[in-house]
């Protein structure tokens, strides 16, 4: 397996950088917060804030089960429009790692049920309260990454980030 290496902390990432890995079936996700660990940790981890922030911005969702620990398992479904006609979808997945600087989790959509990714998701503190945030998602094939990356989930993702980043600016989280 070929790794690729961290961006140095030097390199800023104001929004997110989604690269697919070229060597196996993977996508990395780069973002920068004005935030600690500890924030972003809760931010994925406790359900009532995962909520309030993931998926475009004009999606709602709805947590449906939710235990954020070692071992423990997690759904959600999401509604809105994708302004030509209203759409439901799910995910659910397992979480197997659960630290304040370490998720590992899988990852299932329910449009594409046989794809099943395990993502590995990092909080690195870059000191002066910024955390970087760095997804590293193995899917099951490249099919099935490649059609990940044009379902159009890089607007969920940075609509998703912006609202961490004015959740902090508001101070609710």
């Amino acid at each position: 397996m070929t790794t690729m290496q961290s961006p140095d902390t030097s390199t800023r990432f104001p929004e997110a950088a989604i690269l697919a890995d070229e060597h196996v079936p993977a996508i990395h996700i780069w973002r920068d917060f004005d935030a600690t660990p500890a924030q972003l940790f809760r931010a994925h981890t406790e359900a009532g804030i995962f909520s309030q922030w993931v998926g475009p911005k004009d999606v709602g969702a709805d947590i449906t089960h939710w235990e954020a620990h070692d071992g423990g398992s997690w759904s959600y479904s999401v509604r809105g429009t994708d302004g030509r006609e209203e759409f439901e979808t799910s995910f659910r997945g397992c979480f197997h790692t659960v630290r304040e600087d370490r998720l590992v989790q899988t990852f299932t959509w329910d449009g594409m049920p046989d794809e099943v990714s395990l993502e590995t998701m990092t909080f690195e503190d870059l000191g002066d309260g910024r955390t970087r945030l760095h997804a590293f998602s193995l899917c099951d094939s490249f099919e099935g990454r490649d059609a990940w990356l044009r379902s159009g989930m890089e607007v969920g993702v940075n609509d998703g980030y912006a609202a961490i980043d004015r959740m902090l600016a508001e101070g609710s989280l």
